[in-house]
């Protein structure tokens, strides 16, 4: 007979544990549903963002991401009010991962090419952004959604976070090993690139000594602001994975429960980014700021106003 891993079961558990992480997702849900759909209308009917600058248009593929990602999440905490860890139904459990990956994937890279969009601009000023050419803004943003299709796709295939599989076993290590692999790469890669970009501002910001600071403090505060997005929500997570698949590796069981309890609890909180990437817009884009206070906090626009002066 062989050996079931506690991560291949679908059952919770610990209900009660699971009830509780529904109840954070719901909340999480009914806060970022709302901000969402409100920036998304700033994005179209305000700012026009296919007529503005190229970093709206990320900051746009960014909140579609997001909301996108949250009728994901209402699917997911059903399943954990049902005392189950996903959907009962193949289908089902299988679509809700390749669209819960597909656009927290696309998160992290609208995150972080907007990211080094901020760096190129402050640190190498002289040459040429690619970024800023309108067409090959769409164009990126295009490549970016269709990039991750492919490598979403083992998320569909072979047995993964308890959603069956009838294929058959011979490769079913390489396509655990890539899906793996890609996991890992989409957290930790963007990570590293975001860290040298916070680096570099940093070190241009301290040696400017003449000029306008207001610029490199602003491109400072909003890469800071990308890594505090990545620890918070994806970092954690991915750490947990990490021990979750040493704890199988070693198939010591108990210690395998608890990590996929842990495991799951933490990629509720990566839901978070949906509630923490508006302040990302509002540091990416001083004009996104202004509209949104003046559409929905006019009173709040008087006395930003009133400091401005």
């Amino acid at each position: 007979m062989d050996f079931i891993h506690p991560s291949d079961n679908c059952t919770a558990r610990n209900p009660d544990l699971y009830m509780f992480y529904f109840s954070v997702m719901i909340v999480e849900f009914i806060l970022a549903l709302p901000l969402n759909i409100s920036v998304m209308y700033v994005f179209i009917f305000k700012l026009k963002f296919w007529k503005s600058k190229s970093n709206n248009i990320f900051l746009f593929n960014l909140v579609l991401a997001d909301i996108l990602l949250l009728i994901c999440l209402l699917v997911r905490a059903d399943s954990f009010r049902k005392g189950e860890r996903r959907s009962e139904n193949n289908a089902t459990c299988r679509a809700v991962l390749f669209l819960l990956f597909l656009n927290r994937g696309a998160s992290i890279a609208f995150l972080t090419v907007i990211s080094i969009h901020r760096y190129i601009s402050v640190v190498h000023p002289r040459i040429i952004n690619p970024l800023k050419v309108l067409k090959r803004s769409f164009l990126i943003s295009a490549l970016i959604w269709l990039l991750l299709l492919p490598m979403t796709i083992p998320t569909m295939l072979k047995t993964f976070e308890c959603c069956n599989a009838d294929n058959e076993m011979e490769d079913k290590v390489v396509i655990d090993v890539l899906r793996e692999v890609v996991f890992f790469s989409q957290v930790l890669i963007p990570f590293a690139v975001l860290v040298y970009c916070t680096v570099r501002i940093i070190n241009r910001l301290k040696i400017k000594t003449v000029g306008d600071k207001t610029k490199l403090r602003r491109a400072v505060f909003l890469v800071t602001s990308v890594i505090l997005v990545f620890s918070v929500c994806f970092l954690p997570s991915a750490i947990s994975r990490m021990v979750l698949l040493i704890m199988r590796a070693k198939k010591v069981v108990r210690a395998e429960e608890i990590a996929v309890q842990v495991y799951d609890g933490l990629m509720c909180l990566s839901y978070l980014d949906c509630l923490l990437d508006p302040i990302v817009y509002c540091l990416s884009s001083t004009k996104f700021k202004n509209i949104y206070l003046s559409t929905y906090l006019p009173c709040l626009t008087k006395k930003t106003d009133s400091e401005d002066q």
